[in-house]
């Protein structure tokens, strides 16, 4: 679907919403006056001359039919036209486009510009465009700032008088497309949070359905807001009661004052959809609500919100907080602390949790949001507003869908180099179980977990609410490890053990201690201690002992981090050992027996020029402590990591691919398997090598064929309703004699019938291993490259690696040495190493296919046979969706 054609919603730099969509005849009115109105400079800057007859012309060239060569978008403020944008074919190219522009006097450096040029680089790459072109006089320095600014290449000539403009779009998958994102999600961030000002630092706060009785939702928040010393100005709306919690009431929405910056509406559903409407009427900046079951009203809500420009948390949530300024708009029975953690919620119930979790550990909340269906307001909304806002230092997604993956993945990883980012998966990803029929998907997730997908995202997955909140409580209170080594001491041998299984569990190494500190140690512990690594102090150790133990494995060269493990004696009380001891390496405590999983203690005095550790996590098992440092090593890990760059790919055609993949679509719209010479066709589009077939129409032809080949052939059955060839046996291999041709000829034909559509003769490739890659579509993150074992391998083994699309350079090597089978491409005993530069290449390859042609629901390249000389692909199959996903990185709102 394009965007501009059904009208969009996007964030203007002030964080005001405004509308954008295609013109038609009937705006033809309202684009002549709104040109009529033009200042007479900023008329000239349009149209390099001063005309009475320019609005009526200028109306009707942008009024007329939109088509392929013609695109005029309008942007429309609250109703009103205060933008226009266009492109037309340009006199020096038939892939180059001319644009123009024209904003209303008072409506000049509020973005307007520049988001409609966004939306025309949207429309011009699905089109296929090259460039676009504009001329713009010398003295508009503000219409040049637009375009300097796009993030695009611009590239300048002078002449006669005029400025004249040209600015390649960005192909997919490239370093200039990656830059002009960035770009757009630059602004796109700072649109963001200018709207999420009025929901976490609002100057004015109303409840609509305050109710009379205590233990009503509306009451509750109410009394939280009154109760939490919100600084601001408070509004109760109930038309029976004339004061509640010492507000007096309003009778109506309509009686509140202009301009409240948040209004909670709790009122039961067939009153929802008025009291926005009245909210917005009154200039309500962001509505939160609470009220569930809204059915179908619920697409009227949303309308209502984007009409007037107010945005909207819920419906059906929990409410906001933001304890640093004193607001608890939500109907927690107890009031949040402040403190450095995002928290985003689906979950009501798990938010009202984490909320007293968070508080109980000490580390407490900077802002909270419970986004319920999450109709707008959504994570990636809440991961901007944490990106700036100077106080939050952990960032805690609790949702069951992220909305638009490739934005999220995108918005995740920028986050995710300034926070550390953490969710919660409830088991492995679906990708594939929707369409098992090909190779790539069936066995692309039941084994790839979403972990590996979030973290490579720079996310950090866990997998169960006690596992989020441990690793929340090292991260909020201990640096990140500078690497995997973990030195244990514990005063207890058997728990050391466990922390050592543990180590290996989550691919960390136990630490070995050099010998300078183990002769330090074992003048500090009583006889028979374990000084090696695992350190065992025994359990005769005193408090003094166990400190200085500490401080000596801190400072171990070989030491990134320490789990200290300290069970309860007679003799000690090492907590205040652990808590006391100067120590310069995170660190995570053990204390068995305690009664809470995880609790955060005071730390002891700082090293010099030590800036952080204002407090050591304590977790009740070792096995916890040991998996939140996991945790803290692949995150610093991640961050870094040099993620390598997108290579440009020579002898791609993608405006070929896409009349490919366009002629398809209508001929079948609910998409489908393509034939075999579809898909060797869309695959020669992106220089994919598949080995050489040839039709042959009878047996004698077959033994002909076969002849020229000069070795072993195989045949091949192309058969209606069939995919797999090889399952539904219309795979003859290995056939050397022309009776083995002619047998396996005639066995195809009779089998297969009147469904035979035509057999297909290959060379049978000696040597090499065989690989596969392919695409499928995961629901998180948009399109995965799927690598690995190929043939019965896949199956029986299962090795095999997935990444992200675009992939980079790193990325590709990354998923070839990745395989557990890696050394039988790199050289094993003796034997010659794969062409693994041409493996990287077809990885990068069908990346940038899957980037530009979103219609691919699935590819499957399987087997691929790679070998010291060269890379083949042996079989494809492609699938292609019933339609193409909107531009994930258009600016708009959901």
């Amino acid at each position: 679907m394009r965007p501009a054609e059904t009208g969009t919603y996007a964030l203007l730099a002030d964080g005001s919403t405004i509308e954008i969509r295609q013109a038609t005849a009937g705006d033809f009115d309202a684009v002549r006056e709104m040109h009529a109105r033009l200042s007479p400079d900023n008329a000239y800057f349009r149209f390099f001359n001063l005309s009475p007859r320019h609005p009526e012309r200028e109306a009707t060239r942008v009024c007329r039919p939109a088509g392929d060569d013609h695109v005029a978008l309008l942007a429309l403020l609250s109703g009103q036209l205060v933008g226009v944008a266009t492109y037309e074919p340009s006199r020096h190219a038939p892939d180059r486009a001319e644009v123009a522009f024209a904003v209303s006097d008072d409506m000049h450096g509020r973005g307007i510009a520049t988001l409609l040029l966004e939306h025309l680089v949207s429309l011009g790459r699905q089109r296929n465009l090259a460039a676009f072109e504009a001329e713009t006089l010398p003295e508009n320095y503000a219409m040049q700032r637009v375009f300097a600014d796009a993030g695009l290449p611009v590239q300048k000539r002078l002449a006669d008088g005029v400025i004249e403009l040209t600015f390649p779009l960005p192909a997919a998958a490239s370093e200039r497309l990656d830059s002009y994102l960035d770009k757009v999600a630059a602004r796109a961030s700072r649109a963001e949070v200018a709207s999420m000002r009025h929901l976490f630092r609002p100057a004015s706060v109303a409840v609509v359905g305050a109710g009379r009785q205590r233990g009503t939702v509306g009451r509750e928040i109410l009394r939280n807001i009154v109760a939490g010393g919100f600084p601001g100005d408070v509004h109760a709306v109930n038309p029976s009661a004339p004061r509640l919690e010492g507000i007096a009431c309003l009778r109506s929405p309509l009686e509140l004052p202009e301009g409240v910056d948040v209004a909670v509406i709790a009122v039961p559903p067939a009153e929802v959809a008025d009291a926005a409407v009245s909210c917005g009427r009154r200039g309500v900046r962001s509505l939160v609500v609470i009220t569930a079951g809204l059915g179908s009203s619920g697409p009227g809500l949303i309308a209502i919100c984007r009409r007037y420009g107010m945005r909207l948390v819920g419906p059906s949530c929990f409410g906001i907080a933001v304890p640093g300024g004193r607001l608890n708009a939500t109907f927690a029975a107890t009031q949040p602390e402040p403190g450095i953690v995002g928290l985003v919620m689906q979950s009501g119930g798990i938010g009202i949790a984490l909320l007293e979790l968070v508080g109980r550990l000490g580390i407490g909340v900077s802002s909270f949001a419970s986004v319920g269906d999450k109709y707008d307001v959504s994570s990636n909304d809440l991961l901007t507003w944490w990106e700036q806002d100077e106080q939050t230092r952990l960032a805690v997604l609790w949702v069951e869908s992220f909305g638009n993956p490739r934005a999220f993945a995108r918005t995740a990883r920028r986050v995710g180099r300034k926070i550390p980012v953490l969710t919660t998966i409830a088991g492995r990803s679906s990708a594939g179980q929707r369409a098992a029929v090909s190779h790539t998907a069936a066995t692309a997730t039941p084994l790839i977990t979403q972990e590996a997908l979030f973290e490579q995202a720079g996310i950090i997955a866990t997998h169960s609410l006690s596992e989020l909140v441990e690793a929340a409580a090292l991260l909020a209170c201990q640096p990140l490890p500078a690497g995997r080594r973990v030195a244990i001491v514990s005063n207890a041998g058997g728990t050391a053990v466990l922390a050592a299984d543990a180590c290996a569990d989550v691919g960390l190494s136990v630490a070995t201690l050099g010998s300078r500190t183990r002769e330090r140690l074992a003048g500090l512990l009583p006889p028979g201690a374990v000084t090696t690594g695992p350190v065992d102090a025994t359990a005769a150790v005193g408090a003094d002992a166990f400190r200085s133990c500490l401080e000596e494995v801190a400072a171990d060269p070989a030491v990134d981090a320490l789990v200290a493990i300290g069970v309860p004696t007679a003799l000690a009380d090492l907590s205040v050992a652990i808590t006391t001891a100067r120590v310069g390496k995170p660190m995570a405590v053990t204390l068995l027996g305690q009664p809470d999983s995880v609790r955060v203690l005071p730390a002891g005095p700082r090293l010099p020029g030590q800036d952080q550790f204002p407090s050591v996590p304590a977790f009740a098992y070792p096995e916890s402590a040991v998996r939140a440092i996991g945790h803290a090593v692949r995150y610093r890990a991640w961050r870094d990591s040099q993620r390598g760059r997108l290579p440009e790919l020579a002898g791609l055609d993608p405006v070929t691919a896409r009349a490919h993949v366009s002629r398809f679509l209508a001929a079948q719209p609910d998409g489908g398997w393509l034939a075999d010479a579809e898909v060797a066709a869309l695959l020669a589009c992106y220089r994919i090598p598949v080995i050489g077939s040839r039709v042959v129409g009878s047996s004698a032809a077959a033994v002909a064929a076969a002849a020229e080949t000069g070795g072993a052939v195989a045949l091949k059955a192309e058969v209606a309703g069939i995919v797999h060839k090889t399952d539904a046996g219309a795979v003859r291999l290995d056939l050397r004699t022309d009776a083995d041709v002619t047998d396996a000829y005639d066995e195809l034909t009779r089998k297969f019938g009147p469904a035979l559509r035509r057999i297909l003769l290959q060379p049978m490739l000696a040597g090499g291993v065989e690989t596969l890659a392919g695409v499928v579509q995961e629901p998180v993150f948009g399109p995965l490259v799927v690598f690995g074992l190929g043939g019965v391998a896949t199956e029986v083994l299962g090795d095999h690696v997935a990444r992200l699309s675009p992939l980079t350079d790193t990325d590709a090597d990354e998923m070839i040495s990745g395989l557990r089978a890696a050394p039988l491409l790199t050289g094993h005993r003796g034997s010659p190493a794969v062409d693994t530069a041409g493996l990287a290449d077809i990885l990068l390859r069908v990346s940038r296919l899957a980037v530009d042609l979103p219609e691919v629901a699935e590819l499957d390249l399987n087997p691929v046979i790679a070998r010291p000389q060269d890379v083949q692909v042996v079989d494809a199959r492609i699938r292609l969706a019933a339609a193409a996903p909107r531009d994930p990185f258009l600016r708009r709102l959901r």
